[in-house]
């Protein structure tokens, strides 16, 4: 069973497309980087796409995988009431054009998936933290952030005798 906007994808982008997966009939793209924002503009206007909109963004850490990361836009269509997930794979340190050009809801989920996974956002409007405090250092979604431990600034048991509190 054929899915138009597959198929309108298939027409018009060709060998463009990296993969298309179907998996229970949720259909995937993966694009280059380079077509992205392309792609995504043609599913938003395209009639029979008519992706309006924007339902989630997110990001994969794949840690041991080359390229290290994946960038998910799940779209949907209001009028048409279908799905399409869209993926680009990104290595790291390398920048994502900003999806803010197409709906404005991609501006709070792509400093989400900035500030939790360090990807990047070219042409992003205001790309900083939305989560961590400033000065928190490094992204704490990513596979390698480390598990560690801070001794706490003050504690409720401070009247309590040392070999208790341990």
């Amino acid at each position: 069973m054929g899915f138009e906007p597959i198929e309108k994808l298939k027409n018009r982008f060709g060998d463009r497309l990296a993969e298309v997966v179907n998996f229970r009939e949720e259909w995937s793209v993966y694009v280059q980087k380079s077509d992205l924002i392309e792609v995504l503009k043609f599913l938003k206007t395209e009639p029979g796409c008519e992706f309006n909109f924007l339902s989630d963004l997110t990001s994969v850490d794949l840690f041991t995988q080359k390229p290290r990361f994946e960038v998910l836009y799940h779209l949907y269509s209001i009028p048409l009431h279908h799905r399409l997930r869209v993926k680009v794979r990104v290595e790291e340190g390398e920048k994502v054009p900003t999806a803010t050009v197409l709906w404005n809801a991609a501006n709070w989920h792509e400093r989400e998936v900035y500030d939790l996974m360090g990807i990047e956002f070219e042409g992003h409007p205001d790309l900083r933290r939305i989560l961590m405090r400033e000065e928190w250092i490094g992204h704490p979604l990513r596979k390698d952030f480390p598990l560690t431990y801070e001794a706490p600034h003050f504690s409720f048991n401070k009247d309590l005798p040392p070999e208790i509190i341990k």
